[in-house]
């Protein structure tokens, strides 16, 4: 039996929004032929506005204000099935973490999600603790998007199974977690 040979197509010369795209996420957006397979596997792209391979032919036509703003950025759960699927080993995934990165930066965080609120306060739990304690980050998780009691029912059969613990414990290196998250606000230079 004949192995599979397996040919990419790369565009290297790129600018606008996919140069800055390719340069923060490593991912070429170029190089994507608008198959959809990274789209018929995603388990989010049937409630978001847009669906991954929407997302990277918007990132190739350099419609930089729409792709920002959308919803789907920030519903993704990086899960990795559409980098997994591409036959041209785009990378939909890490190209989400650099728009939602730029997204930040820009100011055009899509209304209503509360992934950038969760995000701080888990990594501020992370930097300050080494870990996470799970009552305490849905504590100001609830302060900060006064969402209340969006999903007050799991609070009971989470407590009784132990899985939110009153007292959250810390690990030491405090030092050693500073000066890492001090390298990658950096961009990874010491």
């Amino acid at each position: 039996m004949r192995a599979a040979t397996v040919a990419t197509i790369e565009i290297e010369d790129v600018g606008g929004l996919a140069g800055k795209v390719k340069a923060r996420s490593g991912a070429s957006p170029m190089s994507c032929f608008q198959c959809a397979k990274c789209s018929s596997g995603c388990p989010v792209a049937s409630r978001a506005d847009l669906k991954p391979h929407e997302v990277v032919r918007m990132v190739q036509l350099d419609q930089r204000e729409a792709v920002l703003a959308s919803r789907f950025i920030w519903e993704c759960t990086s899960c990795q099935t559409c980098s997994t699927r591409c036959p041209q080993q785009v990378d939909p995934a890490a190209m989400n973490d650099a728009l939602r990165a730029m997204s930040r930066a820009a100011g055009k965080v899509s209304a209503g999600t509360a992934v950038p609120a969760f995000n701080d306060i888990f990594l501020d739990a992370v930097r300050r603790r080494g870990r996470i304690h799970e009552m305490g980050l849905m504590v100001r998780f609830k302060l900060r998007t006064r969402r209340w009691f969006e999903d007050i029912g799991k609070a009971p059969s989470m407590l009784l199974k132990g899985k939110l613990p009153l007292f959250g414990t810390q690990v030491g290196g405090q030092a050693g977690r500073k000066a890492l998250f001090r390298r990658a606000a950096q961009g990874g230079d010491k």
